[in-house]
């Protein structure tokens, strides 16, 4: 074989072993961001198989089962409805003259943040130093010995969405939680659930910031999302020229880390759900327009006391609004608040959530939901019970990004289950068992809370 046609067979065999080398090297990650530095250590403790029999079931998903009988096992629904087969090992639960609902679920939540005792020293929702704080993530300020997680449980709340305050343009990443008992923040989160962005448009900001050299006024509240996201645009596009020079075989440098663009970026990746505490009908259509700009999605408008206003908009743009049942008049932007709200953005094929934002309302959710549902329907909405409850369950579920394992009583989802002692839109109603993954985390009958604080039996001098 001539020389040259030996090299040529030669060349291209290494040609060929570098081809399937570089296969089996992740070129476009070398230096790859970890996006998740804090994962959730939660794991359920292993639970019995148990079956509540003959109660009234509220899905959570839009249906009321009569005389209905449900079977969790392993922290898993494996059974629901009239006529399911109950083993005999299996623990039985009478829930004649009885409620079951799924956990409730606080899409709006700053419990452990802003606790009790009531101190300077525990005020951890807002990072007051300057409107822009993407990089602040809610989860390093929970304490986890707050007393309220207990309360919380004890009104039937299995999971929360913890948010900052409302301070900040850019409040920083909220973090989803499971109302469980833990030493570190870690410990609480819920496995998978995707992080948040807190945003704040409206009053807050220019109330906080108006003398500090921040936003003084609507426009300047505009002028400072925009540069923000211009800022993260940027950001993204240095890391993506990146990655194609290192698909390309060239040497090159990654940019600079930016743990504020980080959380930015993520949103534009479509990771991070963003999530706006913004009260009128206009401010909301801004930021709608602004999301169109620089191409994110907005998961919901929270407070949002004008969603009614726009309830065509935001279905159509697939935007839920997270809400109170009746908050009124306590600053000049909630001053066109409605009782009837909820339910008739609901009425609108939009999507509604009742949330708390509130250490004491969280305690009464169900209760907060009932007013709201009753409201409607002195209107002539006509919305069932059923479909009212999807308010604190599937509907919440949805905008933390975890309805395909918990928010409603399926088959295969999270056991994240409560026992009431008659209707829960009954003010004389109340919560006798509370399960989290299938596992008996309150029982007021035998005065049994599994989150317990040393917090809560007070301070002797």
């Amino acid at each position: 074989m001539p020389l040259l046609k030996k090299l040529k067979k030669i060349n291209i065999r290494w040609q060929m072993i570098a081809v399937a080398a570089s296969l089996l090297v992740p070129q476009a990650y070398a230096h790859t961001i970890n996006k998740d530095p804090y994962p959730s250590t939660y794991s359920p403790e292993s639970s019995q198989l148990i079956a509540i029999t003959n109660a009234t079931v509220l899905t959570g998903a839009g249906e009321q089962i009569d005389n209905a009988s449900i079977l969790m096992n392993k922290g898993k629904i494996i059974g629901l409805g009239n006529n399911i087969q109950i083993p005999s090992n299996a623990k039985r639960i009478d829930g004649t003259g009885k409620w079951l609902t799924p956990g409730i679920i606080d899409a709006h939540s700053h419990l452990g943040l802003f606790s009790s005792p009531n101190h300077k020293s525990q005020k951890e929702g807002n990072e007051w130093t300057k409107p822009v704080t993407p990089e602040v993530w809610a989860e390093h300020s929970i304490w986890p010995q707050a007393p309220e997680f207990s309360r919380a449980l004890e009104g039937g709340i299995t999971t929360m969405l913890v948010l900052p305050g409302s301070a900040n343009l850019f409040g920083g990443r909220g973090v989803t939680i499971k109302n469980v008992p833990s030493i570190s923040r870690e410990g609480m989160k819920f496995p998978n659930a995707p992080y948040s962005i807190k945003m704040a448009c409206g009053e807050n900001p220019k109330r906080t910031y108006g003398n500090k050299g921040g936003p003084k006024t609507s426009m300047g509240n505009m002028a400072g999302y925009r540069k923000a996201w211009q800022d993260a645009k940027a950001y993204q596009q240095k890391w993506q020229n990146y990655e194609q020079a290192l698909k390309a075989g060239k040497k090159a440098t990654p940019p600079a880390r930016n743990v504020a663009l980080d959380t930015l970026v993520g949103v534009l990746d479509n990771e991070i759900l963003v999530h706006i505490h913004c009260y009128r009908a206009d401010e909301m259509n801004s930021m709608i327009n602004l999301s169109k700009e620089f191409d994110y999605k907005i998961t919901a408008f929270h407070h949002a006391v004008e969603s009614y206003k726009i309830a065509n908009t935001l279905a159509k743009e697939n935007i839920c609004s997270a809400m109170w049942a009746d908050w009124w008049g306590f600053k000049m932007e909630s001053f066109d608040a409605i009782d009837e709200n909820v339910p008739m953005v609901a009425s609108q094929g939009a999507c509604a959530v009742v949330h708390s934002d509130s250490a004491a309302q969280v305690q009464k959710l169900n209760q907060e939901a009932a007013k709201a549902w009753a409201d409607g329907n002195k209107v002539g909405l006509n919305i069932s019970k059923a479909q009212a409850f999807s308010w604190l369950t599937l509907n919440a579920a949805k905008i933390l990004g975890i309805d395909k394992v918990t928010g409603s009583l399926e088959k295969g989802k999270n056991a994240d289950v409560v026992l009431w002692s008659g209707d829960p839109f009954s003010s004389y109603s109340l919560t006798e068992q509370v399960y989290i993954d299938g596992n008996l985390m309150f029982d007021r009958k035998s005065n049994f809370n599994i989150i317990q604080s040393d917090f809560e039996l007070g301070i002797n001098e």
